[in-house]
């Protein structure tokens, strides 16, 4: 019963959560998904089903599942990016992980991808990122190549992790952000700080040069 009460009282805060990022355009249509930790072990995850207008999420659009992206309870089936969401949790440790298609993070994304991510700094809205103390920390975020085939895109998110423990987030090119928390609210939070950074920047880079220095941009 403790478990089921669990798996309800996550479901239910990720499909407040779902329903709030769809309003401010992060998740239109079917994209995104969002999964939250019952148990490390064994690893038990709950997941929204794949293909749901996330506008209108409630407890019943979440599912249970396995570390092999298997359904352990609920209706429905997972999105075949819940791998990714398992690669974090394992490496991370991570409570809940969130992943958004805004306009921003597909326009940065697309743009950076020859760099391999992108560098943020100075800006005070780092701060809300967990562990970041000033605004002049600088932020990678990396920006990997999007793939159909989760079990070797899945691994590349591995080994990212495994070289980079610091990240907050990384992006697929052309598609969108996932970032994660020790809670889903910790994550909930990574996500606001994200796509306010990643219009800050797609913004400022249309901004002139000469016009920024004048500004103090």
């Amino acid at each position: 019963m403790a478990a089921m009460e669990q798996f309800g009282a996550l479901a239910s805060e990720l499909a407040a959560v779902g329903r709030g990022f769809y309003a401010r355009g992060w998740v239109l249509g079917t994209s995104g998904n969002f999964s939250a930790m019952i148990s490390r072990e064994p690893m038990r995850l709950v997941i929204t089903s794949t293909g749901l207008d996330k506008g209108a999420l409630d407890a019943s659009s979440f599912i249970e599942m396995d570390e092999s992206a298997r359904v352990v309870s609920g209706s429905g089936k997972p999105s075949a990016e819940a791998l990714l969401h398992v690669a974090i949790v394992r490496e991370l440790g991570a409570g809940a992980v969130l992943h958004t298609h805004s306009a921003w993070s597909t326009i940065l994304s697309g743009a950076h991808a020859a760099r391999g991510g992108v560098e943020i700094r100075g800006y005070e809205m780092l701060k809300g990122l967990e562990g970041v103390r000033t605004h002049e920390h600088t932020e990678w975020l990396p920006i990997l190549e999007n793939s159909q085939h989760m079990t070797e895109l899945s691994a590349r998110v591995t080994k990212l992790l495994r070289d980079r423990r610091d990240l907050h987030g990384f992006l697929l090119r052309d598609h969108g952000l996932y970032t994660w928390g020790a809670t889903v609210q910790e994550a909930k939070r990574h996500v606001e700080i994200f796509e306010f950074l990643m219009e800050v920047v797609v913004r400022a880079s249309a901004v002139p040069r000469a016009e920024r220095a004048q500004t103090g941009g």
